[in-house]
């Protein structure tokens, strides 16, 4: 797949649906689906296959969604949700959770694209339904290698130690640091802990 191209896991157990998110998606040169999964479990039980993870919510509580919402972004993906809901609590819930995206059932073709397209960008896109509404802003998204770096920085280890776990170079180390600071809003190495700590990612550290 090329470097240009933006991978998506869909989580859905309704076929039909799929069907129409592959035709919707898939017809875009530039957005490819790489994995269709019933669970959020299936999706867990892989390696990041995706960029972004488009979350399907016909029938789970605001409170179930945002739980989900909540393990899509711990593992590092950008998170669009599609809800039968449009009240601003539950979209609310699931922004606190980590979701970048959130549209409801009147959503077309050419809006999806149009958030998907903007939620790989780096922004957020919240649907027509909830134009006008006061919303917090999204937690930041912290991508699968910045999480294995904020445990290593966590566990005390220097850039070249890092470097050698996980076998980049120290240029590259500095360079995902650097984001991760930017993301936090401090220059402190101590910072980064702290951020590991409020976004569970010390929960998935594994267990010596």
């Amino acid at each position: 797949m090329s470097p240009s191209v933006t991978s998506l896991a869909v989580v859905c157990d309704w076929p039909l649906l799929r069907s129409g998110l592959a035709q919707a998606i898939n017809t875009q040169p530039d957005l490819e689906i790489t994995a269709f999964v019933k669970s959020v479990d299936d999706l867990s039980h892989q390696e990041n296959v995706a960029d972004i993870a488009i979350l399907i919510n016909l029938q789970m509580s605001d409170q179930a969604a945002s739980g989900q919402v909540a393990r899509l972004h711990r593992q590092g993906y950008a998170v669009i949700v599609l809800s039968i809901s449009e009240t601003q609590s539950d979209a609310v819930l699931c922004i606190q959770a980590g979701t970048r995206g959130y549209l409801s059932r009147h959503t077309d073709d050419t809006e999806l694209v149009t958030a998907v397209r903007a939620v790989a960008a780096g922004s957020s896109y919240f649907g027509a339904s909830l134009a006008g509404h006061s919303l917090p802003a999204p937690p930041p998204r912290i991508t699968l290698r910045e999480r294995q770096i904020l445990q290593l920085v966590a566990g005390g280890a220097t850039d070249r130690e890092i470097a050698a776990e996980l076998n980049i170079t120290e240029n590259t180390v500095h360079t995902h640091l650097e984001r991760l600071r930017r993301k936090s809003g401090s220059r402190r190495r101590a910072d980064l802990t702290r951020l590991a700590l409020k976004y569970g990612v010390l929960e998935d550290r594994p267990a010596e």
